[in-house]
């Protein structure tokens, strides 16, 4: 039997060199990682060899045992979203309106205290890719940066503040007139935290703000010159909203978290705020219709990225059953442990009008800044944008249309 041979041919040299990527290699060790990086994973690993152990931990962590936080993870790979074929899908649209004006995708930044410990820019590189993007900033109360600073910074950006109520009202009142002074949008009252949670990796590494320099102190900055030398060229390091503060970390936390705090404090709320309020921590369907009777314009599902009560409910698998109840008298939004733009479908296919993100944009931030934080907003865009074509989805009501199930 005859064998197929393939015809020879004399080596073609400009084909040849065609091949070959003349590209000079960077000397910046991080820089092909960075283009390499196809996943918000792909950036914490870049994250993780940038930055301190401590503050990377930070990020990384939850709660004693971390189980909420794992639970919260394992729930959305669980996410089985319903797909429709033979529709048409050649252009899609990811935008969406919350709170009546549109954004252009519905992931939305979550307040995330100590920000400039992970990148001396901080809050402002972060509310600069959100008003660039046309997305939502949430400032935290724990901010590194003063609501009136970021508003200079980002003038242009929809801006919400995170808030506590504080043991002393008038506290609380004071970092609300700054919020209303500096054109914020809207007040995001925290309330999962009636008690500072049980952050036992944060305890093991001493985390302080700002680090207190120790004999190991002087081995982290040999390994990560460049951190440190941002840190010490930027300005202290210090809560903006409490500034002169000189007193633990713990004791700040006791003014901060008043736990005598109750559903008559929203009521308070609205009698010193007129903008819209949302509550950020339900946990169950009971609080999420009790603070929906009060008149707010959102709740928030949230355990607080697994960082407070680490046996605490699961946010994304109440989700379909809080919707039910409340859903056509205040947004529903959620947070924890969404780290692609697949989790971030799978949650509005199930009924949210929007997801917040927390440590995701901050591993883009200490991997590579402002635009590690833009790269995390392009990835997830692109996986959303990818997972509704492939559903058959050509918008966000086709989304929820479609809808999606949590497989047991």
């Amino acid at each position: 039997m005859l064998m197929i041979r393939s015809t020879r041919k004399f080596p073609s040299l400009p084909y040849f060199w065609s091949l070959i990527d003349w590209s000079i290699p960077s000397l910046n060790p991080y820089k092909g990682q960075l283009l390499q990086a196809q996943s918000v994973d792909d950036l914490a690993n870049i994250a993780r060899k940038r930055t301190p152990k401590v503050v990377f931990d930070y990020v990384e962590g939850g709660a004693i045992d971390e189980i909420a936080y794992s639970r919260s993870r394992a729930a959305y790979s669980r996410i089985e979203i319903n797909s429709r074929v033979l529709r048409d899908v050649s252009k899609i649209d990811t935008s969406e309106k919350i709170l009546g004006k549109v954004v252009d995708i519905p992931i939305c930044f979550a307040p995330t205290g100590y920000t400039r410990l992970m990148h001396h820019v901080g809050e402002p590189a972060v509310a600069n890719v959100a008003s660039n993007k046309n997305l939502i900033y949430a400032l935290s109360t724990m901010g590194t940066t003063s609501p009136e600073e970021l508003a200079a910074a980002v003038p242009n950006s929809r801006r919400w503040f995170q808030l506590y109520i504080m043991k002393n009202r008038s506290d609380s009142l004071a970092v609300i007139k700054q919020a209303k002074d500096n054109g914020f949008e809207a007040l995001v009252l925290t309330v999962d935290t009636p008690v500072v949670g049980l952050r036992y990796r944060d305890n093991r590494n001493g985390l302080t703000v700002p680090p207190k320099i120790r004999i190991n102190t002087v081995f982290a900055i040999a390994r990560k010159p460049i951190w440190w030398l941002n840190l010490f060229t930027t300005g202290k390091l210090e809560f903006a909203a409490f500034r002169g503060w000189d007193k633990p970390l713990s004791e700040l936390a006791g003014l901060i978290f008043d736990p005598a705090t109750t559903m008559r404090d929203i009521t308070w709320l609205r009698s010193v705020w007129k903008g819209p309020i949302i509550i950020k921590g339900i946990q169950s369907v009971e609080d999420a219709k009790a603070a929906a009777k009060l008149g707010v314009q959102g709740i928030i599902l949230s355990n607080h990225g697994g960082r407070q009560f680490d046996r605490g409910p699961v946010p994304l698998e109440i989700l379909p059953e809080v919707v039910k109840a409340v859903g056509n008298k205040v947004e529903i939004y959620i947070d924890g442990g969404i780290m692609s733009g697949l989790d971030a479908l799978g949650a509005i296919a199930l009924g949210a009008k929007a997801v917040f993100i927390g440590r995701a944009y901050l591993y883009g931030a200490m991997a590579n800044g402002e635009a590690g934080v833009e790269q995390v907003i392009e990835i997830m865009r692109r996986e959303f944008e990818n997972g509704m074509a492939l559903s058959g989805a050509a918008n966000i009501a086709e989304v929820r249309k479609n809808g999606a199930r949590i497989r047991n």
